[in-house]
């Protein structure tokens, strides 16, 4: 790479420190420094680690911004919204399609003009699923009426968090800056990264609070209307005041960036200029990759070629101006677009470039279009030769062979495509006869028979051997047990989480049954569309002679944190009734993305976004009941499990399949170990979750049309234990038990206390 050593150690007028950091660290310390009133935030991958740094800076003291982790990005973007309606500094970070949920609110904030800030850690777009790095997140940003600065490396990932601010709350822009760095490239790679020394020096830049006259909802005396119904001319009129500030931009960035160059010695102008002042060919790349290709442009200087490169440091509003000034003496630019605008000929970036040109009268610039990158693929110097490599050919040819192609992709081999390495399962192995499960008219609940469970073992498992997941991993035992009630063909669809992510790495799968993934958010709701769709095409006779030897019973697995973003879809799945199981593994947080808390962290729990520390001490709030929630909705059934008690959990499992057959919707719970995450060793995971048990943290019971009923009570048994005792056994937890932390487990445990006794009266009384 290109180092050019005024930028690497810079020196301004300000006291400033060296530090060793990532790009996710450096939005997390400018957040820090800047001391935001309030950030809202979901995990995602790349981007979670800045709400993870900030919350261990958060617990040892180091900032007073309120973390408020919301049920999905959606909810964090509402949260980031009316936060910054109430007159305070607001901050986010999130990725992909966490950003196209939370797309909805984008134009509503920039529409009504008020100020934030949010780092896109940019990823891909699924689907399929790939969480590496390109830009298909950051094209679907362009059109929302934010400013996007871009982030090269981490320093400028601080020092464009830092610039953000101030632009964002300028009077002649008071937008929402969007700030965008490369996933995984950026975001998890360590530089040398110089900041203020002082978060004094920090505040004297961007201001000591928020310029006064802006619109606030907490202000008593100058009530206001925030986001009215407008109909034209007005609502017009509100565009074109926007789309003023939005060019506003260009000029009011342009000058921060000058004050910042004159604190800091770094300097960052609109376009990022090497070696174009007589190129004759160029390439046009953003972020990361565009320090990479400095090389390639020394190295071709060196043997007598022109060439140069471009990268912006703002593409909201788009520099047209500039970069066709940029191109006037060239003779052919290759446009390298990390994302495609699928049908739109090349991407977002080379179609604006080519109407900068047009519009600023410049017929002479050949353009080649290359789509690169996707997905996380490697940018090298190599790919920036063969790039720069079209712009000679078209250069020396005179014209462009081949105006927009893919670059990096390769032909399919009809040799290599994937083959089936697991026979279907045979029915007549699944539908073994040894459950029964019948109606008792006397009771109106089902009589269910199973035999000694050694029995079942012959059963085939419906997930292969071969995952991925972690040692003591409780996910796939606890499946495979509930799926050993199931009798006959099923349907699965899961949610994304750690039981998708290790089980269908492409082109490999383990399901052995057919198998559906949809995001965390919308899984219920695309099983619905599955169910009814059986039911009709079933109903129209469409189905016959297709090898259907009995109905399939649908089952969703959900699990971190699933049914926290998912829940709304999940109670509208159980509103409609339809024939379908949910079934949430439990594994108390967001695993999947490195053990985050969800709303199924209970109170105290140490996550890597409830860190323990002097001024905190794990997760500040109780958690979630999500099969008292699942049962409010009246559905036929709700139970809980645990494959520490393997008969109760087979038994409800043939349960759920009747009832999933015959009436409707069952959701059920069961709680299995994350040794990772939780601290424990990986052969106790059994053991620790019927500690959960008998410690009445994770009662057993059903809900069976309205009734409820503990399937199994420690008390009883004379084999209830202290809580305590069931948190030592985790290290996730065993700061609770401290003096220090007494009042938060006291609350914890009285929390679990009353839960119990309520579950106890409503299995006394069947009309609780």
């Amino acid at each position: 790479m290109a180092i050019e050593m005024n930028k690497e150690v810079s020196q301004g007028t300000v006291e400033q420190r060296i530090v060793y950091e990532s790009g996710n660290e450096m939005a997390a310390y400018a957040a820090h420094q800047i001391n935001y009133h309030i950030m809202g935030y979901f995990p995602i991958s790349p981007s979670t680690e800045v709400a993870q740094f900030l919350d261990l800076m958060k617990a040892n003291g180091q900032h007073d911004i309120k973390l408020i982790p919301a049920d999905g990005e959606h909810g964090s973007a509402g949260v980031c919204y009316g936060a910054s309606t109430a007159g305070g500094r607001v901050f986010n970070a999130t990725s992909a399609n966490g950003y196209l949920y939370m797309l909805e609110q984008m134009p509503v904030q920039s529409g009504t003009r008020f100020p934030m800030v949010m780092n896109l850690v940019c990823r891909s777009v699924s689907g399929p699923l790939d969480i590496h790095g390109d830009h298909s997140d950051l094209y679907y940003a362009l059109n929302t009426g934010w400013p996007i600065l871009m982030c090269r490396d981490p320093q400028a990932v601080y020092d464009m968090n830092i610039m953000a601010l101030k632009l964002a709350e300028d009077p002649e822009v008071r937008l929402p800056v969007l700030v965008a760095s490369d996933g995984y490239f950026t975001s998890h790679q360590k530089r040398r990264v110089q900041t203020f020394a002082k978060r004094e020096d920090v505040h004297a830049f961007i201001g000591e609070k928020p310029p006064t006259g802006f619109a606030d909802t907490l202000d008593r005396e100058h009530p206001i209307t925030v986001g009215p119904y407008m109909n034209e001319p007005d609502y017009i009129n509100n565009c074109y005041q926007q789309s003023l500030a939005m060019y506003n931009a260009e000029r009011v960035y342009d000058r921060i960036r000058q004050e910042y160059l004159e604190l800091t010695g770094r300097d960052y102008p609109i376009l990022d200029l090497y070696r174009m002042e007589d190129a004759e060919v160029a390439v046009f790349l953003m972020n990361s990759a565009s320090e990479i290709i400095k090389d390639v442009v020394d190295q071709l200087r060196a043997k007598g070629i022109k060439a140069g490169s471009i990268a912006p440091n703002m593409i909201r509003p788009f520099p047209q101006k500039a970069i066709a000034e940029a191109l006037r003496n060239v003779k052919a630019v290759t446009v390298g677009d990390r994302a495609d605008s699928y049908g739109g000929h090349g991407g977002n970036m080379v179609n604006e470039i080519k109407a900068a040109l047009f519009t600023h009268g410049n017929r002479d610039t050949m353009v080649i279009s290359r789509i690169y990158g996707l997905g996380g693929k490697d940018f090298y110097a190599e790919d920036g030769h063969n790039l720069f490599q079209f712009a000679i050919d078209a250069a020396e040819k005179g014209s462009v062979e081949v105006p927009f192609d893919y670059y990096g992709h390769t032909p399919g081999d009809p040799a290599k495509a994937p083959k089936r390495v697991l026979n279907p399962m045979k029915y007549e192995d699944l539908k073994t006869g040894l459950i029964t499960v019948k109606p008792d008219e006397a009771t109106g609940k089902l009589s269910v028979r199973i035999p000694p469970l050694r029995s079942l073992t012959k059963k085939p498992k419906r997930i292969a051997p071969g995952h991925g997941a972690c040692p003591g991993c409780g996910i796939f035992s606890g499946l495979e047990l509930f799926f050993k009630g199931i009798e006959g063909d099923i349907v699965a669809l899961f949610h994304t989480g750690c039981a998708m992510v290790v089980t269908t790495g492409y082109p490999y799968s383990a399901h052995k049954a057919t198998y559906i993934h949809n995001l965390f958010q919308n899984g219920a709701a695309t099983l619905s569309g599955v169910v009814e769709m059986f039911w009709e095409r079933k109903r129209r006779g469409e189905l016959d002679g297709l090898g259907l030897k009995d109905d399939f019973t649908f089952v969703m697995i959900t699990g971190d944190g699933g049914m926290d973003i998912g829940m709304g879809p999940a109670i509208g799945a159980a509103l409609r009734n339809h024939k379908m199981i949910i079934l949430e593994y439990d594994n108390e947080g967001y695993m999947n993305t490195g053990a985050q808390l969800s709303y199924s962290t209970p109170m105290g729990h140490r996550t890597s976004t409830s860190n323990v520390g002097s001024k905190q001490g794990g997760k500040v709030f109780h958690h979630k009941d999500t099969a008292q929630i699942m049962a409010a909705t009246h559905i036929p059934y709700v139970f809980t499990g645990s494959e520490a008690f393997p008969q109760d959990l087979v038994r409800k499992a043939a349960k759920a399949q009747w009832y999933a057959q015959n009436e409707g919707m069952v959701y059920g719970k069961i709680l299995i170990a994350c040794p990772l995450n939780w601290l424990s060793e990986d052969q106790e995971g059994s053991n620790i979750v019927g500690a959960a048990v008998d410690s009445c943290f994770f009662p057993l019971y059903e809900v069976e049309h309205g009734v409820t009923n503990i399937t199994y009570n420690p008390e009883e048994k004379n084999k209830k234990i202290p809580l305590s005792d069931w948190l030592k056994t985790m290290g996730k937890t065993k700061h609770m038990t401290k003096p220090e932390y007494e009042e938060s487990y006291k609350m914890f445990e009285g929390e679990v206390e009353r839960r119990w006794n309520m579950l106890k009266a409503k299995h006394e009384n069947p009309y609780l």
